[in-house]
């Protein structure tokens, strides 16, 4: 899915594959995950500490790779979620998305008039400093903006339906962690209650036509869950995959380094004496 953007993304009904930034906001890092062959990344502002001003530059360095950047603000407050946008996030992800109320302040905040209730600054950074007709703008950047709603509730399962058929919602995103202490079992990612909730949402993206998706830890969980509908996978995250890679490694040196015998070390001559 080479050079898609968000928008071509959000109405593909095929794998989507990217990488969950948590830590690593340098300047290379869009043309490193876009020539891994990601499709897109996953920025995180709610645990990972980067402020506005970090997200305006990683915005920059993921447009140069031509990656869309999928920006997760820390809450569904207006500032956030409007900030992001008029930064130039392609896609914008709320956590803890529960009910059709919440959904809709967060389309008010991304999508312009008539669609929504966003403030109006144009020609900055999300329409790359460019003029034109007003209208024809407001439509365009409407067009290009997509919603990943994360479901992390028991409320957000019940709710499923209801939040898939929304016209502005394009994608139910399942943060499994929080899911699963909401449905009273930390961790039990293989429960009958956890697998029940994943079916239940899965149904309401399949049955209205909206993407799903969620991190996965490693490359089994993204095949067994692109089985049951997930088409947005995002493939661990850049702390654990660095930490991992340097351990592997360090470890195979450890252990061979010790398996290995003490190279003999050459005698010293005695000096002559005068």
């Amino acid at each position: 899915m080479s050079h898609a953007t968000m928008r071509e993304m959000c109405e593909d009904s095929g794998p989507k594959f990217g990488h969950f930034v948590v830590e690593f906001a340098t300047p290379g890092i869009g043309h490193i995950l876009k020539n891994a062959g990601c499709d897109f990344v996953l920025f995180d502002c709610e645990h990972s500490g980067f402020g506005f001003e970090t997200v305006k530059s990683a915005v920059r360095y993921l447009e140069a790779a031509r990656l869309p950047a999928i920006i997760r603000v820390p809450s569904r407050e207006y500032q956030h979620i409007a900030r992001a946008m008029d930064m130039g996030a392609e896609g914008i992800m709320l956590p803890m998305v529960s009910t059709p109320e919440e959904a809709q302040g967060i389309i008010d905040a991304v999508k312009y008039v008539p669609e929504g209730k966003r403030g109006v600054a144009l020609g900055i950074a999300h329409d790359a400093y460019r003029g034109g007709d007003v209208l024809a703008k407001l439509a365009a950047q409407n067009r290009r903006s997509a919603v990943f709603a994360q479901i992390e509730t028991k409320e957000g399962v019940d709710n499923a339906d209801a939040l898939a058929a929304m016209p502005g919602i394009d994608c139910l995103w399942v943060g499994h962690f929080d899911l699963s202490c909401s449905l009273g079992e930390p961790g039990q990612f293989q429960s009958r209650t956890f697998l029940d909730a994943i079916d239940t949402v899965a149904q309401a993206c399949r049955r209205h036509g909206k993407r799903l998706g969620r991190l996965v830890p490693d490359v089994a969980t993204g095949i067994e869950y692109y089985g049951k509908g997930f088409d947005f996978l995002c493939y661990a995250g850049d702390v654990w995959t660095y930490q991992a890679a340097v351990k592997s490694g360090i470890d195979g040196l450890r252990e061979g380094c010790v398996a290995a015998p003490v190279p003999e070390q050459p005698q010293k001559k005695n000096a002559e004496k005068g």
